[in-house]
């Protein structure tokens, strides 16, 4: 099953309209690294205008560059980082990363492993894992030009993150999945409902690890960029079900995810998920969960 018309149908059972989206680029600002009004001025400098995203600390979307905004002197110190604004909503809704322990599960290439380095201020330690070598290249390069200190690189599959040894504060489960259609206008074209099913599964057998690897009172933040359900709230309530995890409730954008998909009742803490449609950012899903005490 596939096509456009297959997945738009989808879509309005979930409660969403299609219609078709052109996307901002945008920028999150390094304050590790600047300090952001001085960053402001000096991109202004070079023609580089910028509108504050209002719903992110330090997002900004380029309305108008004279020049490419991934080759200034600023971008190459580490002053800011290339970061579509959904994408830069799950390293913010943990309660606190401080002098953590984390692990960044699948990392590459690198937007949010760096993101969770600058609202660390570089303390405690992140752990960054991807399964793809060329990847990790991106994800070092990153690392190193936004001066990040705090983050050990590892070549290994989030499904084996507990051969690490290692109990997390925090884990970072921003998973591989099909993504959508504002951020691939080929998507509708090469994408079928087989490929989210298998994506869903991979997902699932990461998500059973992360609980392996997470502090009692640790925290799991869950985040897709993709907008079916099965990676999204039917994962989440598979592993409420099956994991003794439990929702927690999230104050950033986006609406309420269902409680109910395709005619399937979820559990009702589903609603403190988070789904965002493709409109301001690209689409996406976030969720944080936290072990049920017995």
């Amino acid at each position: 099953m596939s096509g456009k018309e297959f997945f738009i149908s989808r879509y309005s059972q979930v409660g969403w309209k299609y219609k078709p989206v052109q996307l901002k680029q945008t920028i999150r600002i390094n304050t590790m690294n600047t300090d952001e009004n001085e960053l402001i001025k000096r991109l202004k400098a070079r023609g580089i205008e910028l509108e504050k995203i209002p719903f992110l600390s330090n997002g900004y979307w380029v309305t108008r560059s004279k020049v490419s905004v991934g080759a200034t002197t600023e971008y190459l110190l580490g002053m800011y980082s290339i970061q579509e604004a959904a994408a830069q909503i799950p390293a913010t809704v943990f309660t606190d990363l401080r002098d953590k322990i984390v692990l960044d599960a699948c990392a590459a290439p690198g937007g949010k492993t760096v993101q969770l380095a600058d609202i660390m201020n570089n303390t405690g330690a992140i752990i960054a894992l991807d399964v793809d070598k060329r990847r990790l290249t991106a994800l070092s390069n990153h690392l190193e030009r936004c001066r990040v200190k705090n983050v050990i690189v590892y070549l290994r599959d989030a499904r084996q993150a507990a051969q690490l040894g290692i109990q997390f504060d925090c884990v970072l489960l921003d998973v591989p999945c099909s993504g959508n259609f504002a951020a691939d206008k080929q998507w509708f074209k090469n994408r079928r409902l087989s490929d989210v099913e298998r994506n869903a599964a991979v997902q699932r057998e990461i998500l059973a690890e992360a609980v392996k690897v997470i502090k009692p009172e640790g925290e799991i933040v869950y985040s897709t960029c993709s907008l079916e359900p099965e990676e999204n709230e039917l994962n989440i309530d598979w592993a409420i079900r099956n994991l003794n995890l439990k929702t927690e409730k999230l104050d950033c954008y986006g609406e309420q995810a269902p409680t109910e998909i395709f005619g399937k009742k979820l559990d009702v803490s589903m609603r403190n998920c988070r789904r965002i449609w493709p409109g301001l950012t690209q689409g996406f899903f976030v969720c944080r969960l936290k072990r049920r005490m017995k």
